[in-house]
């Protein structure tokens, strides 16, 4: 029986002043959901959810390798993010920076990604540290919360299909 996805589950939760945590599990194994969230042409087909088009995923997935993303929103502008990878253990845990390329003076943030995996469902954890409360509020007020949603459902939905 094939694998279906589940829908608008990540369980977004605030530990401290600057951070945010996001966890959600898939309906898909630890290795797949890792070559879906790190493979360019496989983000360009989950990260903008439905909020628009990814026009840029790239990708140097090595400790001191950049990345960045874009896309172009529905209402036509340009949203684009990029980081530097801090720490990279396959298919368990990934840190990098990111930075928000529309608030340039925002500073980065600091992203952990851990998966683990049980009975072949898949729990991701990503909890990001900003520089300030403020900047962390900004995000949470941003609507950050409904696209992430849409992305991890659309995530989930490309792991499942390279089964």
């Amino acid at each position: 029986m094939a694998a279906t996805a589940t829908s608008g589950t990540a369980v977004v939760t605030l530990p401290s002043d600057t951070e945010i945590l996001i966890t959600r599990e898939f309906n898909a194994p630890r290795d797949l959901v890792y070559t879906a969230y790190t493979t360019p042409d496989l983000i360009k087909r989950w990260w903008a959810g439905e909020r628009g088009e990814v026009t840029v995923a790239e990708v140097d997935l090595r400790v001191g390798g950049m990345w960045r993303y874009a896309m172009t929103a529905n209402r036509g502008f340009e949203v684009a993010f990029h980081g530097e990878f801090l720490e990279i253990v396959p298919n368990l845990r990934i840190v990098s920076t990111e930075a928000f390329e529309g608030m340039p003076d925002s500073g980065e943030s600091v992203s952990t990604l851990s998966l683990s995996e049980a009975d072949g469902r898949t729990t991701l954890t990503l909890l990001s540290r900003y520089p300030s409360r403020e900047i962390r509020d900004v995000v949470i007020s941003s609507g950050m919360e409904g696209g992430l949603q849409e992305a991890f459902d659309d995530l989930e939905e490309v792991a499942i299909s390279l089964s």
